[in-house]
């Protein structure tokens, strides 16, 4: 099937995104190192109350208004998961919520890889502590999305999907992420919507997936891969998938720079797996020049009666822009025919003999399983 392609990976040039279950492999040691000191910490601590303060003595809060901080927490926390992979040396864990009723749970592609290739077990824990063992239904690696369901145990039926918001949110919009950090389940951070539409790649070379993502200042970090970022009604804007680190990887945690896929690209994906098992990506059907190194996505060469073809796109085209985005790169190019839908007509810049001219597109779409 034609495919959008380049020859070697894009180079980051500020900062590198790293998908956040790159460190679960060291996270074996690192997060059981954590969890010991933090068991020790929590002893120490706990060793005295305040000063009078009877040892035995419960307080119970205060209810907290639902459309708190504490009150979206407190409704979602019961629909995020700790999503567990047993995989041998690829063993690891991330995070998932609840999308649609029947136990369908979504998570990061990258959280569950390793249980598809190691042919290993995946698990998913709730927040009242019950362990659910989940089949694999589908996933999209282009997109970064697996649809998991637990069934078969009691109170299943029970499990509450969030929903999506209604409307994209806007930069400055305060945000509430969920998920499993460092193993560390179920943590609450907050934040803002810090940009939008920004081109975010997850993965290398023909593992990796383009993401017209929700950039936030909320604190994630490697295991927040999969959970929800919710709005001040608890509706989920996004599913928390990477984060940025300095040049270099000089640090693998939170610097405030996170990335969230889209609620729109989550449901869609999400349910065309439960409804058949697969899923489609939209495709231009063009091979970009990976030298290139001006301005723009320059077409190597258009697939024989691909959309670009039947569109009148030839190599040697300068693609500059794509459904009102601006096109300044490969990468920015494949993410923004990603933020499209299979079978939809879309606006094409090009540049041609040093001429600017809009061509309509009708995208085809590659199934992924």
């Amino acid at each position: 099937m034609p495919r959008e392609s380049f020859r070697r990976p894009l180079r980051a040039v500020d900062v590198t995104v790293l998908a956040l279950v790159a460190a679960v492999c060291a996270g074996v040691l690192g997060v059981a190192g954590g969890a010991l000191g933090l068991g020790i910490a929590t002893r120490i601590a706990g060793d005295a109350g305040p000063i009078g303060t009877p040892a035995s003595r419960t307080i119970t809060p205060a209810p907290r208004p639902p459309d708190s901080i504490a009150g979206v927490a407190t409704a979602a926390l019961p629909s995020v998961v700790l999503v567990v992979v047993d995989a041998g040396f690829e063993s690891g864990s991330g995070s998932g919520f609840v999308l649609r009723d029947g136990g369908y749970i979504v998570t990061n592609n990258h959280v569950i890889d390793a249980a598809l290739a190691n042919a290993g077990r995946v698990e998913t824990v709730l927040a009242d502590g019950r362990r659910l063992e989940a089949t694999i239904v589908g996933r999209n690696q282009s997109y970064d999305i697996a649809v998991l369901r637990v069934e078969g145990a009691s109170g299943v039926g029970e499990l509450t999907p969030i929903r999506a918001a209604q409307s994209p949110p806007l930069v400055g919009d305060a945000v509430i992420a969920i998920g499993a950090p460092l193993g560390l389940d179920f943590t609450v951070t907050t934040g803002i919507v810090s940009a939008l539409d920004r081109p975010v790649t997850v993965g290398e070379d023909e593992e990796t997936s383009y993401i017209s993502a929700i950039q936030t200042d909320a604190a994630i970090n490697p295991g927040n891969s999969g959970g929800p970022l919710l709005d001040g009604g608890g509706r989920f804007l996004g599913m928390t998938s990477s984060i940025a680190v300095l040049a270099g990887g000089a640090r693998a945690g939170n610097i405030g720079v996170g990335f969230a896929i889209p609620a729109r690209a989550v449901e869609r994906i999400a349910d065309e797996i439960i409804a058949t098992g697969s899923s489609r990506t939209p495709i231009l059907g063009v091979i970009i020049n990976p030298t290139y190194t001006g301005s723009g996505a320059l077409l190597e060469s258009v697939t024989e009666r691909g959309p670009a073809a039947r569109a009148g796109l030839r190599a040697g085209d300068l693609i500059v822009g794509l459904g009102g985005r601006a096109v300044a790169n490969a990468k920015e190019l494949i993410v923004a025919i990603r933020d499209q839908l299979p079978g939809e007509s879309v606006s094409v810049e090009v540049l041609r003999g040093g001429r600017l001219i809009n061509v309509s597109v009708i995208l085809d779409g590659r199934e992924d399983q």
